[in-house]
């Protein structure tokens, strides 16, 4: 695909949307995301918000925002004759078209500067950038110390799933920097770093091989390192926590590095990640009645990827194309291998499981569901579970949606307090001076 100004693109989706043509906006998605959303979706969802809020009347200028390296979102504020929405065409690195939203017409504002949770005491702590890793693949990361109290006890966070920058930047929210001033404003200090997949994103997409350890553990147990290493920080109390993927995959970090001193999992899931998106993308049609008969050939396609994966025959020369979101089977075989709740039931060392009562991706059926059976009669391990929470373990009410993601909103105070006390509590006394 020859690359066009993001702009340009965007208008031309939306000149395609109205004027019917959906074959074509399925022709301008990445290749491995076609099968995902196929034309009769796009339009019953089109037709959906036409139904609702009647014909286009107006159009307004788009604004591009950068959405990681070489990606850009484009936000075009649409008037219908019964309201207005944000159309936000999302776009990778050479033009393909990856997603499309319906947002509130407050998202086509420019995102304003990232403010501070009330629980932040900017006053209570430093930071300063350091390089996580070393080599090519090396990432740059933000470390929080508080300024008294030491040695301090620390945490490494880990974000979610695909190219997420250190503070987990998530439409206006940043979760992982709400934890990370959180934390370092009651005394802990907080490691969080680009992924590699953000940092050097080209780099990684060349590497079919590429698996979830690949994604993780370098520049997790280099960070694991960093922390060791620093005169301010107790070794001893050295603590992982992950959001989301990174949830599941810390207690994989954690049997990678035995002083890990203890896990906290916010959100993590121990169903596997294929047949979560099947249920997501269910949930999700679920939500329109309108939209969830068309939705039913992208469920049944993704289904098939998901059994492709299960299947004794995938190999790592198993096409792409038959695979959830086109990544290639060396990363399926590596993660179907793995138990995140048998592994850290077998690590024998204090473990925090979170969960938002309202997480529509990781939920408290399937994946709560998972720890708890894992983990059973383990007295070092404590669960709470946020009933008003979503994935990014902030509070609201009705079915969680995508568009709850989209407004400036910050991490539940509890959960900063929880964390905080549970480390007071549950880890070993600090290190004598």
């Amino acid at each position: 695909m020859t690359p066009t100004a993001p702009t340009t693109t965007g208008i031309t989706v939306l000149d395609l949307a109205q004027a019917g043509r959906f074959e074509e906006i399925h022709d301008l998605f990445a290749p491995p995301l076609r099968a995902m959303v196929p034309a009769e979706a796009l339009q019953a969802a089109w037709a959906a918000e036409i139904a609702q809020l009647g014909p286009v009347t107006a159009v307004g200028k788009p604004v591009n925002e950068p959405a990681g390296p070489g990606d850009v979102l484009v936000k075009i504020p649409v008037s219908f004759e019964r309201g207005e929405v944000t159309v936000i065409i999302s776009l990778a690195d050479g033009g393909w078209l990856t997603g499309i939203q319906l947002a509130p017409a407050s998202a086509a504002e420019p995102a304003g500067p990232w403010q501070p949770p009330d629980y932040a005491d900017p006053a209570a702590f430093d930071e300063q950038d350091v390089t996580v890793g070393s080599g090519p693949l090396a990432v740059p990361g933000t470390l929080s110390l508080p300024r008294q109290g030491a040695p301090w006890p620390a945490v490494v966070l880990l974000s979610g799933s695909g190219p997420l920058d250190r503070d987990e930047t998530i439409g206006r929210n940043k979760p992982l920097k709400d934890l990370a001033w959180g934390l370092a404003s009651r005394g802990v200090a907080v490691l969080r770093f680009d992924k590699v997949t953000y940092a050097h994103g080209a780099v990684v997409a060349q590497d079919r091989g590429f698996t979830v350890a690949d994604e993780y553990l370098p520049q997790a147990t280099a960070a694991i390192h960093l922390l060791r290493g620093h005169p301010g920080i107790d070794a001893g109390r050295i603590v992982v926590a992950g959001h989301s993927l990174g949830g599941t995959v810390a207690p994989r970090v954690a049997a990678a590095e035995p002083s890990v001193a203890g896990l906290v999992i916010l959100a993590g899931g121990t169903q596997p990640m294929y047949w979560a998106a099947v249920r997501q993308v269910r949930y999700l049609a679920s939500l329109n009645p309108a939209t969830a008969a068309a939705s039913e050939s992208a469920v049944a396609a993704m289904t098939r990827q998901a059994e492709t994966v299960d299947s004794p025959d995938l190999s790592p020369s198993t096409p792409d194309s038959e695979l959830p979101f086109g990544v290639p089977a060396p990363y399926w075989l590596d993660l179907r291998g793995y138990d995140p709740a048998a592994t850290a039931a077998a690590l024998g060392k204090p473990i925090l499981v979170l969960q938002g009562g309202r997480d529509y991706q990781s939920t408290v059926a399937e994946d709560l569901a998972g720890w708890k059976a894992g983990l059973a009669g383990r007295p070092d391990v404590t669960i709470h579970v946020y009933d008003a929470d979503n994935h990014l373990f902030v509070p609201g009410s009705g079915p969680s949606s995508p568009a709850e993601y989209e407004p400036a909103q910050h991490v539940d105070p509890a959960v900063i307090a929880d964390i905080a006390d549970w480390m007071a509590t549950a880890l070993p006394q600090p290190a004598a001076n």
